[in-house]
């Protein structure tokens, strides 16, 4: 089942780095950012992670919890985490549970092949499981900003 805007997440379990257990339950109370990307140390995907750690502060102090997801495993999520020194977790989603879910697997053309790719997206889902904002096909540039906004009037209206 797809997420629906305004609606509460179907229920939905994976395994992120430091050994948490990510559930549409166990963040209840909590504003959740879950950004889907690509891959592991490429160069946007690099770029947006520093991104949203070097703003990291100010989504904690607006009462959101950030989630990276990808395709990557999680050695690959461990190293990668530990290279940019992030501070929030990185979802292993091998299976593509996650990512099919959201609808973010896409058939993308890179160097004239096609291949089955992700697509950058971004889902805002507040403190009661209810998501109330994406984005899809996003430009790295600025949009940690937007996602960091966002957050912010969420919780001025909760």
């Amino acid at each position: 089942m797809t997420p629906a805007l305004n609606k509460a997440l179907p229920e939905i379990e994976a395994q992120a780095t430091g050994g948490v257990k990510f559930t549409g339950h166990a963040f209840l109370g909590q504003t959740v950012v879950l950004y889907f990307y690509p891959k592991d140390n490429t160069p946007g995907c690099t770029t947006e992670a520093m991104q949203f750690r070097d703003q990291h502060k100010d989504f904690v102090k607006a009462g959101a919890v950030v989630f990276g997801v990808s395709r990557d495993n999680m050695a690959s999520h461990e190293k990668f985490k530990q290279t940019l020194e992030l501070p929030f977790e990185l979802i292993a989603d091998t299976e593509e549970k996650l990512c099919h879910m959201f609808g973010v697997v896409k058939n993308k053309i890179m160097y004239g092949k096609k291949v089955k790719g992700i697509e950058r997206s971004t889902f805002l889902i507040d403190a009661q499981g209810v998501l109330r904002a994406e984005w899809r096909g996003i430009k790295v540039a600025g949009h940690v900003d937007e996602v960091l906004k966002a957050v912010k009037e969420l919780k001025k209206a909760a």
